[in-house]
């Protein structure tokens, strides 16, 4: 008597498709972040999972709607952390200091989500603003930021009239320079940014220049 196979059941389907669509944004992640918007192939990604690129196309529409599902997620990650942080207990130095260091961590450990923010700056950011997803996810730091700020203007510790925004293109930009120019910094200068043995300056460096800003005497001009 031979065995007939049952079929999956609605649950277990749902659940193999996220599997699958999670596969393919993990492949995809990892070719667009090698080759580019424009050198990426979604037959590449197709080969290198268990799937097809028919059903690529059938779970994300194409390749440009594949990249941005790609940014999305990307973004996500980061957005997932800010969300996870908690400074509140902490005076508004160290609470700075803080934020600071989960944007240095999360750079440094994830590489490709700099080269999807390089390669979608190429193509000038089309793919963020057509995503209506990625307009209403916001930056859950910059809610962190404006207490920090707030509160440390009250205690008379910030002395700094700054935007939550700039400051958080402040460390941003440190932290994203460190790990995108990486190799072009090394060639010119011969020093590694990236290298373990001064991690641990480069984050405390980071902090001490914000806090530096944020503290330091003002005069008038």
């Amino acid at each position: 008597m031979t065995s007939v196979e049952e079929p999956a059941r609605p649950g277990e389907r749902i659940r193999d498709a996220a599997r699958t669509q999670a596969e393919i944004l993990d492949v995809a992640t990892q070719e667009f972040a090698r080759a580019g918007y424009d050198g990426a192939r979604v037959d590449e990604i197709a080969a290198r999972t268990r799937t097809t690129k028919r059903m690529i196309y059938y779970y994300f529409g194409g390749k440009e709607q594949l990249f941005t599902s790609v940014l999305e997620r990307a973004y996500g990650v980061i957005r997932e952390a800010e969300q996870q942080l908690d400074v509140d207990h902490l005076d508004p130095v160290a609470a700075i200091r803080r934020l600071a260091e989960v944007t240095f961590d999360h750079h440094e450990q994830h590489p490709d989500f700099i080269r999807l923010v390089s390669i979608e700056n190429i193509h000038e950011a089309q793919h963020i603003a057509a995503s209506e997803k990625l307009g209403k996810i916001g930056s859950p730091a910059l809610d962190v930021i404006r207490r920090i700020l707030a509160s440390g203007k009250e205690s008379g510790l910030f002395t700094a009239d700054v935007d939550a925004v700039d400051l958080h293109a402040m460390i941003s930009s440190y932290c994203f320079f460190r790990v995108s120019n990486r190799h072009t910094f090394g060639a010119l200068f011969g020093r590694d940014l990236l290298d373990r043995a001064q991690r641990a300056h480069y984050r405390t460096m980071l902090g001490d220049m914000v806090i530096a800003y944020l503290t330091a005497e003002r005069t008038a001009g």
